[in-house]
């Protein structure tokens, strides 16, 4: 026994030995570097404690991106980021002295011997600007500053190899080096294959790196042991271009720039450069009578060439790097009046969230761009890679509620303006745009996921054009949850995970809302006696509810009706606490509260009694409804400890096991947008002054005036074929 107690420990002091750094506010699973779209999506996987020169930069699924970075002291090399190893140099590793993270920035210091050099990475969020936001660039900055109070002699390297272009690195690459006020490396696969993944990867586009031509700039394109030691040796670049095309894995091509920053004896502007991948066409739409609509990122609407467009990028960057900090601010200030913990939780999430999407505009037909056609298009990462997923849209709808509710409209359009064509034959909402991104060709047979959608588009901004346009689509739904909503069918969830069951009390909340949700639209464009209909329904329901939900010994809702022993999260009551519905009597509420706190295991509470795992995105939203304040900090605490335990070194996954924190196989998906929740409730550190919509799901086209007979074998529930909820 005591050798056992001493083994761990010594394991656990070899961890803690491991992290000689300053983390702040911690060292999280993978660092967000360049994330800025499902193909700009770049990591540094750390586990419990990898420093940014221990490992290569990783795309989101972990194949290697390669990003290398050396710092010239004096003559002297330090290798500061990737993990070169480059054969006759005697270039040392600089030790990393620090990590901080915001909401969009990751900033490392490492030293250099007698030199402190910082490395930031910045991938914008600007949820208020569509050109900005649809950049499909990241900056890189590099400042150098004696830590001995001395002056020194400073060059800095950085490259990019061609891994960023492609999931398959058998396959050729061609590239070019521009000069002008702006070098930009541009590399490319040879055969483009448009709106085709390999390994996630799309292999379409170019990759771009770029920085300002200033003095003591150099250049140079070549194989990676060549490029890099020719810089390591001499502190200078040759201003050559390797015009020997090949694989991406022959001699491995790099793209390097070579800044001298002289001699320095007090902190250095910094180097700015910029990375980037980006495509034109970005996104395959069905349109109406099949035909098939080609849609571009929105910002080349206005720059007529990617190199006026990182010309702009680069241009901005003082600027955009205070918007940033104000950014990085507002979510630091807001998300701290709950926690600490909370804050970092939020900060960790922003990027990966908005790191999966891509806001796009369509052509006229004379060939110029209609920025009035905005779409939003969402990857479903790491999970199956599907199109606008409703069910993924859901849980991460607080974090486009807190940033800008305009954006949820540009995500909904594609579904909406899809079904208003008549293309999609079944009578609920479609489960997706297109099984598989970026080709939202739509399900034209029916045969997708056979769930409805859901969704909360604020009145604060004042456009109820949604509400007024697809009425009628709304309307259809949610005519199909009076239907079908109380007694759930033997159907998958959002959690189609965990399996299908009947009879599911949370899938009921879900419907309840909704109907109750619908009757505050039909009142909002002036539809009074449905809106009467509606909320009397909704009334109805809920004593019914209560008595099928509730277990026998009054303690707990049950994850199925009639199965006293289960429970789960019932997280689908947030949208009565959001929407200010108040379905639900806040008994339900305290009943629930009480329950959680005795079910928690040490990483959180599971998801329901059928597992031990949970979904991060869920803890929080249930944090959301309870009605202590402890209690909701337990889940807040679940999801930190879970997101700092240093048990995977993956971006941020939203599923877990709570037994030891396990990663139970998502990574990086924008779900953690759900972790945004508690900034949008109304009356929390971030009011959103919203009566907000409900897209339910319907079958039934027949105008409804009362509730449906109950179906009488509860226990069983039905078994049809159709199905509502996520």
């Amino acid at each position: 026994m005591l050798l056992a107690t001493l083994l761990t420990l010594l394991v656990v002091r070899s961890v803690v030995a491991a992290v000689t750094w300053t983390a702040t506010p911690f060292n999280p699973a993978s660092v967000p570097l360049a994330v800025r779209s499902p193909y700009l999506s770049t990591w540094l996987n750390q586990g419990s404690g990898t420093a940014l020169n221990a490992d290569w930069p990783r795309f989101w699924t972990g194949t290697i991106l390669g990003w290398a970075g050396y710092i010239n002291v004096d003559g002297t090399s330090y290798n500061f980021l990737g993990a070169p190893s480059v054969p006759g140099t005697n270039a040392l590793k600089a030790s990393q002295k620090s990590l901080t993270f915001t909401a969009t920035q990751s900033i490392f210091v490492m030293t250099a011997g007698p030199v402190d050099l910082t490395v930031s990475f910045l991938s914008p969020v600007e949820p208020d600007d569509l050109v900005k936001q649809s950049f499909p660039f990241s900056y890189l900055t590099l400042s150098a500053s004696p830590n001995d109070g001395k002056s020194h002699s400073v060059q800095v390297y950085t490259d990019i190899s061609a891994e960023w272009i492609t999931g398959d690195n058998s396959l050729t690459a061609n590239w070019s080096t521009t000069l002008g006020s702006v070098v930009t490396h541009q590399v490319q696969l040879a055969t483009q294959q448009p709106f085709t993944e390999i390994s996630d990867h799309i292999q379409q586009g170019s990759a771009f790196y770029s920085t300002h031509n200033v003095s003591g700039l150099t250049y140079q394109t070549g194989q990676d042991i060549v490029v890099r030691a020719q810089f390591i040796n001499s502190g200078v670049l040759q201003n050559t271009q390797d015009t020997n095309f090949r694989a991406v894995e022959d001699d491995w091509p790099v793209f390097a720039f070579a800044h001298n920053l002289g001699t320095i004896n007090g902190p250095t502007s910094p180097v700015v450069i910029s990375v980037g991948h980006a495509r034109d066409p970005a996104i395959e739409y069905i349109i109406a009578n099949g035909a098939i609509q080609s849609r571009s990122s929105y910002f080349w609407g206005q720059f007529s060439t990617p190199a006026a467009a990182i010309s702009s990028f680069l241009g901005d960057y003082s600027n955009a790097l205070t918007r940033a900090n104000a950014f990085d601010a507002k979510v630091q200030s807001d998300a701290f009046k709950i926690s600490a913990e909370y804050a970092a939780v939020a900060a960790l999430s922003v990027r990966q969230a908005f790191g999966a999407t891509e806001i796009t505009i369509s052509k006229n037909s004379d060939g110029s761009f209609n920025t009035s056609d905005v779409m939003m298009f969402l990857k479903e990462i790491s999970s199956d890679g599907n199109v606008n997923t409703v069910d993924v849209i859901f849980p991460a709808w607080p974090v486009f509620l807190y940033t800008n509710p305009t954006l949820g409209k540009y995500l909904l359009l594609p579904l909406f303006e899809y079904q208003a064509t008549g293309q999609y034959p079944n009578k609920w909402a479609v489960h997706d745009m297109g099984a598989s991104y970026p080709k939202a060709l739509g399900h034209n047979d029916g045969n997708d996921e056979p769930m409805p959608l859901e969704g909360k588009y604020p009145e604060k901004t004042g456009d109820q054009s949604l509400l007024t346009t697809y009425f009628d689509l709304l309307d259809q739904w949610t005519q199909f949850l009076v239907v079908e909503s109380l007694i759930p069918a033997n159907q998958i969830s959002t959690d189609d995970f965990a399996g299908s069951l009947a009879n599911q009390t949370n899938l009921a909340i879900k419907g309840i809302v909704g109907i109750k949700a619908m009757s505050e639209v039909a009142s909002l464009v002036g539809q009074t006696q449905k809106s009467q209909n509606y909320s009397s329904i909704a009334a109805s329901y809920v004593p019914q509810w209560q008595a099928f939900a509730t277990s026998s010994t009054g303690k707990h809702l049950t994850l199925a009706y009639g199965n006293d022993s289960s429970w789960g999260l019932s997280y689908n009551m947030f949208a009565d606490k959001l929407l200010q519905t108040n379905v639900f009597p806040e008994s339900v509420y305290d009943m629930q509260t009480s329950w959680y706190s005795t079910v928690a295991n040490e990483f959180g509470i599971p998801l329901d009694t059928r597992h031990t795992y949970t979904k991060s995105d869920w803890e929080i939203w249930t944090s959301g409804l309870v009605t202590s304040t402890s209690v909701r900090d337990l889940f807040v605490s679940s999801v930190y400890k879970y997101a700092s335990d240093g048990e995977s070194s993956q971006p941020l996954g939203d599923w877990y096991e709570t037994l030891n924190g396990d990663v139970e196989g998502f990574r990086a998906r924008p779900v953690v947008g759900g972790h945004l929740a508690l900034l949008v409730l109304p009356g929390g550190p971030a009011t959103v002054d919203s009566v907000s919509t409900s897209l339910a799901g319907s079958e039934s086209s027949a105008a409804v005036t009362s509730s449906p007979p109950l179906n009488t074998a509860v226990s069983n529930g039905a078994t049809g074929s159709r199905k509502f909820g996520w």
